[in-house]
């Protein structure tokens, strides 16, 4: 207890320091707001937005049409072949002597934990 005696002192002198940084920080967040206004009556927290030219706007629009155009054309193309109509990958499946193997292998996991718990 003894190396504890100065304990409040020292933490009472961090929250008054805390409080002056917080006013400090209210100060200089105003003085910004204030000078934002002036340029243009935009504030320093909001973020700028870029303007696109109509010109990059149009271009943008159509290689966004350009690419559903290619996801729907590999659906229409995996439909007309009598597949399912979305683009999902085959899944792989386990031979019914992997499905035992992997079964017997859990079973005995599950055996060895239930033997520890016993």
């Amino acid at each position: 207890m003894a190396n504890l005696k100065g304990l409040g002192s020292i933490v009472a002198q961090l929250r008054e320091e805390r409080t002056n940084l917080v006013n400090q920080l209210r100060h200089v967040d105003a003085a910004l707001s204030v000078l934002g206004k002036l340029d243009g009556g935009r504030s320093y927290t909001k973020s700028r937005r870029r303007r696109l030219s109509a010109a990059a706007r149009k271009r943008i629009g159509a290689a966004q049409r350009a690419r559903w155009a290619r996801v729907r054309g590999k659906q229409q193309k995996a439909a007309g072949s009598g597949q399912t109509s979305t683009a999902a990958p085959h899944k792989r499946i386990l031979s019914a002597a992997t499905r035992r193997k992997i079964a017997a292998a859990q079973k005995a996991r599950w055996a060895k934990v239930r033997g520890e718990q016993k």
